[in-house]
C-alpha cells in the first residue's frame, strides 16, 4: 500500500479544510477504498477519516422528508426504527446489502460516493428522488450519478446527508449475486401523489430510470402494466453474472417483483 498520511477530524469544518489543505480523500466506512488502494489503483496522499464528524451522523424524519446522514452504517439503516416507519423499503435494501462485516462498516455516503455500477443505494437515491447535500450545495439525484463510478462531486466536496422524500409506497427487488450479493440487477419502485419511479442498478454503467414503465405504472400501479414493455439490452452490462440480454430480462421481472411488493406492503 503506497504511503498516505492520516487525519481524524472532529468537526465537518474541519473534515472540510483538510479535504482541501491535503488533496486527500474521505475515507467512511473502507469497504470499497481500502481494497483499491491495497491494489494500488488509488493511492491518495492523506485519508480524512469521517467516522468522528458526529455532524454526519443521524437519522431523522420530519414533513415527509426522511434524512440520513452521510455516515449511517448499512446495519443503522437496516435497524432503525425511524426509517421502518418512514420507508421500510429503504430499511429492508440496506439490509440486504453486502455480509454483516460490510452491513457493519459501510456507510451510506460512502456507497453513494463511490457510484459502483452494482450498488444498492443508488436505485433508492434515484427511485426515491432524494436530494444529496453536501458542504458546498444540494444535489438531485437525477444530477448526481454521471457515469461509471462517476458523480457530479466536486474534488474535495463532501457529502453530509441524503433527503429521501417519504413515498406512498415503495419496494426494492434484487437478482443478487451469489459471491459478493452485489445486484446483478436490482430495482427500486416508489408512487408518489404526482407519480412513479423506476429506478434500476445493476444493469447498465450507472443507475437509470426507465420512463417507460413510470408512465405505465403511474396510470396502473400494477405488475400487469409493464408486462409488454421491453428493455433494450443496447449499452447494459455484459460479464460473467449475465449478458446483457439477459439483464434486459431482468429489469422487467424484477420491476414487476418491486411493484407487487410495493402494492402488498
Amino acid at each position: 500500500m503506497h504511503p498516505f498520511t492520516y487525519h481524524r477530524p472532529a468537526t465537518l469544518a474541519d473534515a472540510a479544510g483538510l479535504l482541501q489543505s491535503t488533496g486527500g480523500v474521505g475515507i467512511a466506512g473502507g469497504m470499497s477504498l481500502l481494497p483499491v488502494m491495497k491494489h494500488r489503483l488509488a493511492t491518495p496522499s492523506a485519508l480524512i477519516d469521517l467516522s468522528g464528524v458526529a455532524a454526519l451522523t443521524g437519522i431523522a424524519a420530519a414533513d415527509g422528508v426522511l434524512t440520513l446522514g452521510a455516515m449511517a452504517r448499512h446495519i443503522a439503516v437496516a435497524n432503525s426504527p425511524v426509517v421502518a416507519a418512514s420507508i421500510p423499503a429503504l430499511a429492508a435494501l440496506a439490509g440486504g446489502i453486502g455480509d454483516p462485516a460490510v452491513r457493519n462498516r459501510g456507510t451510506l455516503g460512502g456507497a453513494v460516493a463511490n457510484a459502483d455500477p452494482s450498488a444498492d443505494y443508488p436505485a433508492a437515491v434515484v427511485g426515491l428522488g432524494a436530494t444529496v447535500v453536501t458542504d458546498r450545495r444540494e444535489i438531485t439525484a437525477d444530477a448526481f450519478f454521471t457515469g461509471l463510478f462517476a458523480t457530479a462531486l466536486e474534488p474535495g466536496e463532501l457529502i453530509v446527508a441524503i433527503r429521501f422524500p417519504v413515498p406512498q409506497a415503495a419496494a426494492y427487488a434484487k437478482f443478487r449475486s451469489q459471491a459478493s450479493r452485489y445486484a446483478v440487477v436490482g430495482v427500486f419502485v416508489a408512487k408518489f401523489a404526482n407519480g412513479v419511479r423506476v429506478a434500476v442498478t445493476g444493469a447498465g454503467p450507472s443507475v437509470f430510470r426507465v420512463p417507460a414503465m413510470e408512465a405505465a405504472l403511474s396510470a396502473n400501479f400494477d405488475a400487469s402494466a409493464i408486462a409488454e414493455i421491453a428493455i433494450p439490452a443496447d449499452g447494459l452490462n455484459g460479464d460473467i453474472h449475465a449478458e446483457p440480454a439477459y439483464r434486459a430480462h431482468l429489469v422487467s421481472v424484477m420491476t414487476g417483483r418491486a411493484v407487487a411488493a410495493a402494492s402488498a406492503a
